[in-house]
């Protein structure tokens, strides 16, 4: 029994994720508890970008893959998760 093959989209889209995550605590200095929502929102972005891209025309495409609508919107899905989280606070787990 086979596996069923990978799009190169989804590769492509977790890597271009995985490298604006990286970009992204680079920059700020800390990923803190967050940086796992801020990794599924670059990846599901990337992705989602892609297929964005894909229909409207990419200038910067490679191969198939249209890659600066995939950056953009895995920065997108980014700012998302920093807004939220920014606008959520800091829980207090005192108990008092």
């Amino acid at each position: 029994m086979s596996l069923p093959p990978i799009p190169p989209a989804a590769v492509l889209s977790a890597l271009l994720g995985v490298f604006c995550t990286a970009l992204y605590v680079a920059a700020r200095g800390t990923g803190q508890a967050r940086l796992s929502f801020v990794l599924l929102a670059a990846v599901l972005g990337a992705w989602a970008g892609q297929a964005i891209g894909s229909r409207l025309g990419d200038p910067l495409r490679i191969g198939d893959f249209a890659l600066l609508s995939a950056f953009g919107v895995a920065w997108l899905g980014i700012a998302v998760v920093a807004v939220a989280s920014t606008l959520g606070g800091e829980r207090d787990n005192r108990r008092g």
